[in-house]
């Protein structure tokens, strides 16, 4: 300290301070310049200590930015967002690559500041619990592999869950039937669709749509997936001290933290309720299954990889991951049936033809080919997490020739691969029928990954396969969807919330076929 007290005094004799504080400038962006990594992917050149973020920030949507400078800079390119370092992914090959063959290398996460601080997270070591933003490694793979085991064994891909999905099928036809074939706004009904299914595996049981803790929850999960980061968050993500700094109770920050601890709380009250009822011989649920390997681990191995934090962590990730993409995805599908009467009618003429008013199952899908690549193509034209959740490499690695350090982000853009023409020609035009062979079966495109691939492939991916499924089969049996007469079109855009792609508000009508 005194060593510079002295350069700074000295300083003062040869120069004015205005110089002298643009010479300390100087000195300062030359020792940031020399301490950034080499070899990184070209990107577009960025701001002193704002990087990219005035550019960013004229984007209408990121995904189709990011593919842009793509075409310039490659398939691999660096972002800078204050002092943040961001790859970006673009590309099914150079995806694959990096997340399928090096997916030793880049299968960590790293939670953002402000949601570690949300979660109360060690927001030091930037380490999660649960699985959607846990790093990659031993506590991660056995959370994992645990929570796979158990859905599993609660009916995810297999028939015994189809009879709860088409509980839920039936109540919100119901509740559609009662909108009289009024203009109404299915954005909720459909959270209470999925999220009660959700709700059956995890509690055990289904909700009653009016019952208190049941809107509390979905209240919730929309308060959490909708507040938008505050300019506090953005700066906290950025500069961590601005992390610390409170904008009064009022905030949009403090809302957030205080709709995230409540939604903590109910999952607790759910895991308290459980204990005090629990059965080792009558395991009901995902909550009553994490509680026997409580029991049954190894005292040191249960501290570790069972706590009841962890559990409650584990439940939010599958209600933030599995409730909302699904719901959005089924809201996407239904607002292409309405702007496109024609593929609307040839999916209820394959359906009539096929099932008539039978309840549908997931197993029925070959014989609804058609039906089946209208689905496929709502998942391609409208990627639901079209940026996946941010990657980070396990250690310091490379990739296409290209250094990538380990605290880099990675951002993963799925909107590359499914708006490529070499792979999807005319990718802007919705068309099913790419997805059918000349003899009309249904084909399978491996470039059509809306869950991600690779080691942090959506870990509810087959639920939501099956709930998409029988949801919009259901529906498109029981109605005819079209727009309030005089409405105008609605954008078909989307906006990027959190990460999920999300349609603008609209509303439909439902006539009863």
């Amino acid at each position: 300290m005194s060593i510079l007290l002295e350069v700074v005094t000295s300083a003062r004799h040869y120069a004015d301070i205005p110089t002298f504080l643009a010479a300390t400038c100087v000195c300062l962006l030359t020792y940031l310049y020399l301490q950034r990594p080499r070899n990184l992917p070209p990107g577009p050149r960025g701001w002193p200590l704002l990087g990219n973020i005035p550019t960013l920030a004229k984007s209408a949507f990121l995904p189709a930015t990011f593919m842009e400078l793509s075409k310039q800079y490659g398939d691999v390119i660096t972002i800078r967002v204050g002092g943040i370092l961001i790859i970006v992914l673009s590309g099914y090959e150079t995806i694959r690559a990096a997340l399928v063959k090096r997916a030793e290398d880049f299968s960590s996460r790293r939670i953002p500041p402000a949601v570690a601080d949300l979660r109360g997270d060690e927001t030091t070591k930037r380490t999660a619990k649960g699985v959607l933003f846990a790093a990659y490694g031993p506590q991660w793979k056995h959370q994992r592999k645990f929570a796979l085991m158990t859905l599993r064994d609660f009916g995810v891909g297999k028939r015994s869950l189809e009879g709860k999905v088409t509980e839920e099928a039936n109540a919100l036809v119901h509740e559609i039937l009662s909108q009289n074939g009024q203009p109404f706004d299915l954005k909720i009904m459909m959270q209470n669709a999925v999220s009660n299914i959700i709700c059956s595996i995890a509690f055990g049981a289904r909700f009653e749509y009016g019952d208190p803790d049941f809107r509390r929850l979905i209240d919730l999960l929309n308060a959490v997936v909708e507040i938008e980061p505050s300019f506090m968050d953005r700066l906290g993500n950025i500069l961590p001290v601005f992390r610390y700094l409170r904008l009064g109770k009022n905030s949009r920050q403090e809302r957030q933290v205080n709709m995230f601890r409540a939604l903590q709380e109910f999952c607790r009250e759910q895991i308290e309720k459980h204990r005090q009822t629990f059965d080792p011989n009558d395991i009901r649920d995902f909550i009553d299954a994490f509680l026997l390997e409580q029991q049954r681990a190894p005292e040191e191995k249960a501290r570790e990889n069972f706590t009841d934090k962890e559990l409650q962590e584990v439940l939010i990730d599958l209600f933030l991951a599995g409730t909302e993409t699904t719901a959005t995805t089924t809201r996407w599908a239904l607002l292409y049936m309405m702007l496109n009467p024609d593929i609307q009618e040839k999916v209820h003429q394959e359906i009539d033809s096929v099932l008539g008013q039978s309840s549908p199952s997931y197993a029925q899908r070959n014989l609804l080919p058609y039906t089946t690549a209208t689905l496929a193509e709502v998942q391609r034209i409208k990627a639901i997490v079209p940026l996946s959740i941010p990657h980070a490499a396990s250690r310091d690695t490379t990739l296409n020739g290209y250094n990538i350090p380990q605290e880099a982000t990675i951002f993963v853009n799925l909107w590359s691969v499914h708006m490529d023409p070499q792979l999807f020609p005319e990718p802007n035009t919705f068309q099913p029928e790419r997805f059918l062979d000349q003899d009309g079966n249904f084909v399978k495109h491996e470039a059509v990954i809306p869950f991600g691939i690779g080691h942090r492939v959506c870990l509810g991916e087959q639920l939501a396969k099956m709930e998409l499924f029988m949801l919009f089969v259901s529906l498109m049996q029981r109605f005819t969807f079209h727009l309030p007469e005089g409405a105008p079109e609605p954008s078909m855009l989307g906006k990027l919330g959190s990460s999920i792609n999300v349609p603008f508000p609209f509303e439909l009508c439902a006539v009863a076929r």
